[in-house]
């Protein structure tokens, strides 16, 4: 008499089928994980650049933020330019840091830069770095990027 169910190897053959679909897929659902955290790097640091330009504008006299919580209200802003996940230092697996560079006579900031690196090589392949120009570089690794970095394409 033959008992109804599945032999060990129909279920072995089940689990390998399923291991080889799931060795193709992984890899590229963590290259588009990877590719949407540099698109949201770069997004970001867009935001920045923006956020900077209505601060200087803003202010009297003219002058840059000396760091990322300056673009807040927290941080002393008039309003938020930017959120306060992004003010914090930290999103979508990238760390930023803005710095105001060249201090005016009158205390305030001429010039600044901003780097985006990745927390790992498993959160991104490249580092960006914004300044005053408004143009974005990049380097492959964990960075920092400089001024001296290719801009984006």
């Amino acid at each position: 008499m033959r008992n109804k169910g599945f032999t060990l190897i129909e279920l072995m053959i089940v689990v390998a089928i399923i291991a080889i679909i799931a060795a193709i897929a992984i890899p590229n659902l963590l290259g588009a994980r990877k590719s949407a955290n540099e698109a949201s790097a770069i997004a970001n640091l867009r935001t920045i650049s923006t956020a900077c330009e209505q601060f200087r504008t803003s202010v009297v006299p003219s002058s840059y933020p000396a760091n990322l919580a300056a673009l807040t209200i927290a941080g002393g802003a008039a309003t938020d330019y930017i959120d306060a996940v992004l003010a914090a230092g930290s999103k979508s697996g990238y760390n930023y840091a803005l710095t105001g560079l060249t201090a005016n006579a009158l205390g305030g900031f001429t010039q600044y830069t901003c780097t985006a690196s990745p927390n790992s090589l498993s959160d991104g392949n490249r580092a960006f770095f914004l300044d005053e120009s408004g143009v974005i570089r990049q380097v492959v690794g964990l960075g920092p990027a400089t001024a001296a970095d290719q801009p984006i394409e």
